[in-house]
């Protein structure tokens, strides 16, 4: 008999497999930390670059966002190890993000390295 199921229908039974806890017992899962508001996350980049507060189309504002998406992201990819469709979405926020990052330092490398120093990425 496997370890995996019991009888012929696949389902496991509560205490008779070692190593299986039921619902009640498990803890419940935590899911990755809530992102921060948008608002909160415009205003502080554009406190940071001396900004307009409603300017949400520089490419340090977009930056700032992705990199918020991407860090709430990473933590449920950890947590969540088969999820690829999240995996391919992480995936495609940091392309993103390093293509914004290769058009600011074309434009002007001060404004690049102030982003870097002030998201803390490690470029």
């Amino acid at each position: 008999m496997s370890d995996r199921s019991i009888g012929g229908d696949g389902l496991r039974t509560a205490g008779l497999v070692a190593g299986y806890e039921t619902l009640k017992d498990r803890e419940p899962r935590t899911m990755a930390v809530n992102l921060p508001p948008k608002n909160e996350t415009i205003a502080s980049m554009a406190k940071a670059f001396d900004l307009a507060e409603n300017d949400t189309g520089s490419p340090e504002i977009q930056i700032g966002l992705l990199s918020a998406r991407i860090d709430h992201l990473t933590e449920h990819v950890k947590v969540h190890k088969k999820d690829h469709h999240s995996r391919r979405g992480l995936q495609m926020l940091v392309g993103k993000r390093r293509r914004l990052l290769d058009y600011v330092k074309d434009n002007d490398i001060e404004r690049y390295r102030a982003v870097i120093a002030h998201l803390g990425l490690r470029r």
